[in-house]
């Protein structure tokens, strides 16, 4: 079965993260029950600011962290981030933990839920070309909430329906390229 992990992406104490994530696991499984989304909380992992010797595209862990994660990672055929945005870009600590690894994301798909002030939308952007470089082919569509609108004091999740709507046409595209990514994968491992 298509696996698709809903990743985190911050870690600080009292986080609106971790709500976010886990409304979007809940609406995918509700959303596409023929593939399976398991929550990744990077907060779990207790990376530190990046501090492997060698660049992740060797794969040469000396960490036990980092050799965690990328276990864990690569039991994945595709991704959601959720992103907020930190200074009009990706949070710092999505950013680190995307750092530690490389072929474990590579020819695999993902979609972007963000969230802030201005909908995360920069946040997205950064992120995007931070997936690029990882090979990562990313969709289009993404899902979007205010800081504003979508959350109660700023601190309890609570999004409008135009809002959470937002997230299924990502799930719709990000499922379609998840599978059609598993048959590039196949063929470059026949390949190698």
């Amino acid at each position: 079965m298509t696996k698709i992990a809903v990743v985190t992406g911050s870690t600080r104490p009292g986080r609106n993260n971790r709500q976010v994530a886990e409304w979007v696991l809940e609406r995918a499984q509700q959303q596409k029950p023929e593939v399976e989304f398991e929550l990744v909380d990077i907060a779990d992992y207790s990376l530190p600011l990046l501090n492997e010797a060698m660049p992740a595209a060797y794969q040469s862990y000396s960490n036990e962290a980092t050799k965690e994660f990328s276990a864990r990672i690569d039991e994945f055929d595709g991704f959601i981030f959720i992103s907020p945005e930190y200074n009009h870009s990706v949070a710092p600590a999505l950013a680190n933990a995307l750092s530690y690894l490389n072929a474990e994301f590579a020819n695999k798909a993902a979609g972007i839920v963000s969230y802030g002030s201005a909908f995360g939308v920069r946040a997205v952007e950064h992120l995007r070309g931070i997936l690029s470089e990882l090979q990562v082919a990313h969709v289009q569509k993404t899902g979007m909430f205010s800081l504003f609108s979508d959350f109660e004091n700023f601190s309890v999740f609570k999004p409008t329906e135009m809002q959470a709507a937002s997230v299924d046409p990502m799930l719709d595209q990000l499922v379609v390229w998840t599978k059609a990514l598993e048959s590039v994968r196949a063929s470059l491992n026949v390949a190698v």
